[in-house]
């Protein structure tokens, strides 16, 4: 499968609409989550032109989305992800102008492939656009820096993307953010892939010191061997 299919499928991190949102979606917690997509669904559709009511439902959507992959919910994630699109679409008609309206875009378009494969290539392509455009707007933004470090990760080198350029951009995002937990799950992620287990432990385990609560970065720590 093309890494620009699934660019950004797995997103990390996203600012959350309210701190249960997060809470939910550290703790997997599906049917929380589902509860508080529903409600944000509900108030975006009630006010149409409230760009900002647009982006939380979006947003929402990506956290199931996420959570339904992280579970190897393939289905579930493409469900979420579709139901999240068109808020996403009405944020950017709304404020085109936002960096973050086009990063959760991306991050819904990427999250629709797992369960599509090659069918999946239109969604793949919008995800790629809609992050370059995220760049565009805000390159100085740690969350777009993440979220084209996990395209890059997908991406082989010989596409232009590959685990190298990928570590690059995590970097990059902890750099404009010491305190991203996100940026050093994905960077473990990426060392793993390196074969550099130890650096990988390392990045995990500060991933955790700074978010606890994320049952997803726990995992890779343990299932991380030492050497």
């Amino acid at each position: 499968m093309s890494a620009i299919l699934i660019s950004l499928l797995l997103a990390g991190s996203l600012t959350a609409a309210d701190p249960e949102l997060e809470k939910a979606r550290d703790k997997q917690d599906r049917p929380v989550l589902e509860k508080i997509a529903g409600n944000l669904a509900a108030a975006a559709k009630a006010a149409p032109k409230d760009a900002d009511a647009q982006f939380r439902a979006a947003l929402a959507a990506a956290y199931q989305a996420e959570v339904a992959i992280e579970l190897k919910d393939k289905v579930g994630a493409k469900n979420a992800a579709d139901a999240g699109i068109a808020f996403a679409e009405k944020a950017i008609e709304l404020q085109p102008k936002n960096a973050e309206n086009y990063r959760v875009l991306a991050t819904l378009c990427g999250q629709v492939v797992p369960a599509l494969g090659l069918a999946g290539m239109t969604y793949g392509k919008r995800a790629k656009e809609a992050i370059n455009k995220a760049l565009e707007l805000n390159p100085k933004s740690p969350d777009v820096r993440l979220a084209e470090g996990v395209g890059n990760y997908y991406l082989p080198a010989m596409l232009g993307g590959g685990p190298d350029l990928a570590a690059k951009n995590f970097n990059e995002a902890i750099a404009l953010d010491p305190k991203c937990a996100d940026a050093y799950l994905w960077l473990g992620l990426t060392l793993r892939k390196l074969h550099k287990n130890p650096e990988a432990r390392q990045a995990f385990a500060k991933s955790v010191e700074l978010n606890p609560r994320r049952i997803w970065a726990k995992d890779q720590l343990e299932k991380t061997p030492a050497q």
